[in-house]
């Protein structure tokens, strides 16, 4: 007998500071006979005093559904479903909705420069509060044979990081890769550009993906209870920090007659935004961009083909041709992607 109801698990973005969290609760819905539209899933209310987005008194803020993807860890008939909050009156975005304000820059004219972005998201496991992998009293062997790693004394949480994969090549979130990461128990997963005819890279639809995709890690670590973490620095001392390395092109940049000089002036404007971009790149972001670990110092200003120790890089391949797409190495991994995409939009299309 066919199950007239769906679950959909309703995601969205907390007040949490300094980095919001996410928070998700399931709806039991009517599923019409021809399958759903994102118009299927209603608006839903939720008590904003609990997620440090309202006060007790006057508590009442709105989930807007704004894309949707199938949650195939669930059921057949099960969806993981975007949103957005919004005030009680459902007409004005919260001052946490960090989305509206990428849509009112999009709106404003960013949508005319054909944007694209990819996020490199790297993050660490964790598990009885150490990272996953590491002795119970001291430290493993020094930085150097766990990037890119295989074996049993090297990489650790494969197993995690596989299902995640595939859970969001199922549920078809724009992921293009996966590797361990030079910090044991660290790893990273990219969400963008991957070249399949009629996937948007737009900034919107990456990313939501990459929130989805966060969500997704969190809750597959949960059954072998391990906790996912995003911090800048997870380990203080001679170990890497974690980034949000974030590949950004304009159709400018992507032309190959007008590539380079688009990217030389985008990186002519960042550098002079580069405080206000600092501001908005993730919390402690000190702690990780000290000038080492393939970074640069937070203070300092930099761009360089092939350079992983510079703010902006040029990739090889793009300084060879000659157009392309640049990187910025400055966001940290627990930044919020609509407030870095924003920032990159306000700078490099100057709107």
């Amino acid at each position: 007998m066919k199950n007239e109801f769906c679950y959909a698990e309703y995601i969205w973005l907390d007040g949490c500071q300094p980095t919001q969290q996410l928070r998700s609760k399931t709806r039991i819905i009517p599923q019409g006979e021809t399958g759903i539209s994102l118009q299927d899933f209603p608006e839903w209310g939720f008590d904003g005093s609990s997620t440090y987005q309202a006060e007790g008194r006057s508590s009442d803020l709105v989930l807007r559904p704004v894309s949707y993807i199938k949650d195939t860890l669930r059921a057949d008939n099960a969806f993981l479903v975007m949103c957005e909050v919004f005030e009680a009156d459902a007409k004005t975005p919260h001052p946490s909705n960090q989305r509206a304000e990428l849509r009112r820059l999009l709106e404003k004219g960013g949508d005319q420069h054909d944007i694209w972005v990819g996020f490199e998201q790297e993050y660490t496991f964790f598990k009885d509060n150490a990272p996953l992998g590491w002795p119970k009293d001291g430290y493993p062997a020094p930085q150097g044979p766990f990037y890119c790693s295989v074996g049993a004394k090297v990489a650790y949480g494969r197993d995690i990081v596989d299902a995640h994969m595939m859970a969001c090549t199922e549920m078809n979130l724009m992921i293009y890769g996966i590797n361990a990461e030079v910090m044991p128990g660290q790893w990273e997963f990219q969400i963008g550009y991957r070249g399949k005819k009629g996937e948007s890279a737009d900034p919107l639809t990456v990313s939501d993906h990459l929130w989805l995709a966060r969500y997704l890690i969190h809750r597959i670590a949960e059954e072998k209870q391990v906790t996912v973490s995003f911090d800048n620095k997870p380990v203080k001392g001679d170990w890497n920090g974690a980034g949000m390395h974030t590949n950004f092109s304009t159709r400018a940049t992507r032309d190959p007659q007008t590539g380079m000089s688009a990217i030389k002036a985008a990186i002519a404007n960042l550098e002079k935004a580069h405080d206000a971009h600092i501001a908005v790149y993730g919390a402690n972001l000190a702690e990780r961009l000290t000038g080492h670990h393939e970074t640069c110092d937070i203070n300092t200003f930099r761009s360089g083909v092939s350079n992983r120790g510079a703010s902006i890089r040029i990739p090889l391949n793009v300084s060879l041709e000659g157009y392309g797409y640049f990187e910025d190495r400055r966001p940290g991994a627990n930044a919020n992607p609509y407030e870095v995409v924003s920032k990159l939009i306000q700078t490099v299309c100057q709107l």
